[in-house]
């Protein structure tokens, strides 16, 4: 009898029990049917055991080393390609000889959003991403302007991908059972492939803004803007960050931009 692998807490292990969850999960990858398929965190198999059926060029990394043991056993056909390694230290782009790749999982709940921050990295290498997290994560990164959960994920992510909130998951269909709901969601390249500002400003500035989430963008935005700038004169100013879409953070972006350019040229400017 094949030793279970017994799931640990520090890692977030949650293991799904329900095959027709699994499969449904597993078939989220098919809007990109030509590309290989990156399973992060695939346990005991049990998404993997669908994906292995697509014939498809399939790759899986798993930190665990019981779960790495358990998987070349029962999925000899995977001995090359049984990754034993940390997803968010490994160099994607030596994956599969630099061609893109579908990554999908079901992803440990305390690394889920390092795993998009390293999407957002290997964006041209990954053209979907797709799997389940926790319900609320999910409906951050899918979340609208105005929304209380609209935040630093939503805007990052969606000025990159269009988000598909695709279904929620009961915690009863996992062992152990986790607290919270989880949720699967398939995020896939937009047509974007410039943001048309710099792009680090642009990072800098959603995180500060909404890192004071509560205050308005006249007084969010002091620690990378000059306080006696005349653009915090604008009306914009008076929003806070959940009231902007991703353009208008984009064209905040490019305005802030200017204004910094000038304060430069002045001498005696505070910046």
């Amino acid at each position: 009898m094949i030793r279970q692998v017994k799931p640990k807490k520090f890692l977030g292990q949650h293991f799904l029990k329900d095959l027709k969850i699994a499969q449904d999960i597993a078939d989220t990858v098919d809007v990109f049917p030509e590309l290989p398929v990156l399973e992060v965190g695939p346990g005991m198999g049990v998404l993997t055991q669908f994906l292995v059926k697509k014939k498809r060029r399939l790759k899986v990394v798993e930190v665990d080393f019981d779960s790495v043991a358990y998987l070349r056993r029962e999925y000899p056909e995977l001995e090359d390609h049984i990754i034993e390694d940390d997803f968010l230290k490994m160099h994607l782009e030596r994956l599969f000889d630099g061609e893109p790749f579908v990554l999908t999982g079901n992803y440990p709940y305390n690394i889920s959003s390092q795993i998009f921050f390293k999407m957002l990295d290997y964006k041209n290498l990954i053209p979907c991403c797709t799997g389940m997290i926790q319900k609320e994560v999910a409906e951050r990164i899918a979340a609208g302007p105005g929304s209380k959960t609209y935040g630093i994920l939503s805007i990052l992510i969606q000025a990159w991908y269009n988000v598909e909130y695709l279904f929620t998951v009961s915690p009863s269909v996992f062992n152990p059972p986790p607290k919270v709901n989880s949720a699967v969601i398939r995020m896939t390249r937009n047509s974007t492939q410039e943001l048309g500002c710099d792009e680090k400003l642009f990072k800098q500035i959603v995180k500060t803004t909404f890192n004071q989430r509560r205050k308005t963008l006249r007084n969010s935005i002091k620690p990378i803007l000059s306080k006696d700038a005349p653009l915090t004169q604008d009306e914009l100013f008076n929003k806070r960050p959940e009231q902007l879409s991703v353009q208008q953070f984009i064209d905040l972006t490019n305005r802030v931009e200017q204004q910094l350019a000038t304060l430069k040229t002045q001498p005696d400017a505070e910046l």
